[in-house]
């Protein structure tokens, strides 16, 4: 059986940093994956400089689409997705789209991605609304997918149905975890808690055959393990991934603080070093950086705005990952079987 060769778009222009953290994310990633093809949107003479600066001349995996516009962080979505056709954004969707190339990255505006997303790839059947999942660490060493995070900020139930169809095939194809555990993000576990929608999502789920719902999972419960997909509202999801990643930033500023503060500490931390670096890796918001924008006809991932060389070549890992595994079109096969089951 042939190897699949997995093509990107990148855009290259959007988040904090640019080409600065794009340009060694991507030549990383072309390292690291040796089947890997790479297309990079964005101003064409600003990325040849840099990747001459880099030492790399004439590398017959990347080719360039020319980008005159950029969306920049305050850019309103319906502003960009009216007015800025010609950004590398727009550039990277529309490639997908056309099919030239399997997915696409991009660190750029959040918003703007998924108003154009939506409006260049559209939706797969049976999906009304877009959501954000990404794998979050876990007490029992497997991430748990979380969605959304962000995409859709009011859902409804059929939407939260959706979402944690979705969520379970995420877990399913590239995690490899069979009948992965899905659980309603709520403010407590008891059945009275909750809104009405949440409680009418759980009522779908429950008498969904195909899914492995255990009912309600609270906030302090995230990361124990006792789920693989926790399904929420966009508002609640992006809230929570936000504190998180707060949390993990202070925890690690606190040790480092007090490894220099006290002496004794600061002589044995050597003999720990291995297992703060373990530590430090396995909390480290990078390492789990590239929130997928699933229910669209093709895959896009979202890095942070704020992402770092690593956080971003993290984010084309997990597009290279959906792209192997077809996660569309599982989920367009998953979501065909419930509603067929449903009729």
């Amino acid at each position: 059986m042939q190897q699949l060769k997995p093509s990107l778009a990148l855009d290259m222009m959007g988040g904090d940093f640019g080409p600065q953290s794009t340009i060694p994310a991507a030549l990383a990633a072309l390292q690291e994956f040796p089947h890997l093809q790479l297309v990079l949107c964005g101003d064409q003479p600003v990325l040849e400089q840099a990747l001459k600066l880099a030492g790399v001349v004439d590398e017959p995996r990347i080719r360039f689409v020319h980008s005159t516009e950029q969306v920049l962080m305050a850019d309103k979505p319906a502003l960009a997705l009216r007015s800025k056709r010609e950004s590398a954004m727009r550039h990277a969707l529309e490639l997908v789209e056309q099919e030239q190339v399997h997915a696409c990255v991009s660190a750029g505006n959040t918003g703007a991605l998924i108003a154009i997303a939506h409006y260049v790839l559209k939706m797969l059947n049976g999906v009304e609304r877009p959501a954000l999942i990404s794998a979050l660490p876990s007490c029992q060493g497997n991430p748990v997918y979380m969605l959304d995070l962000g995409a859709t900020v009011n859902c409804d139930a059929d939407t939260l149905f959706q979402f944690a169809m979705m969520g379970a095939v995420m877990a399913e194809q590239v995690i490899g975890i069979k009948a992965p555990r899905v659980a309603l993000l709520n403010m407590g576990e008891e059945e009275i808690k909750g809104s009405d929608q949440i409680k009418r999502a759980s009522q779908l789920l429950t008498e969904c055959n195909g899914l492995n719902y255990i009912g309600y999972i609270e906030g302090n419960d995230i990361f124990s393990g006792k789920a693989d997909v926790i399904v929420c509202d966009g508002f609640v999801g992006n809230v929570a991934l936000k504190t998180c990643e707060g949390v993990a930033k202070l925890i690690i500023k606190r040790a480092q603080q007090s490894i220099k503060q006290r002496p004794l500490a600061a002589l044995l931390s050597w003999l720990f070093k291995p297992v703060l670096k373990s530590l430090y890796q396995g909390m480290n918001p990078d390492h789990y950086n590239g929130a997928s924008l699933i229910g669209l006809r093709g895959i896009v991932v979202k890095s942070h705005g704020n992402a770092t060389k690593d956080a971003f070549l993290s984010a084309i890992r997990q597009a290279v990952r959906e792209v192997e595994r077809q996660v569309p079109a599982k989920i367009k096969d998953r979501l065909e079987q419930v509603l067929i089951d449903k009729a």
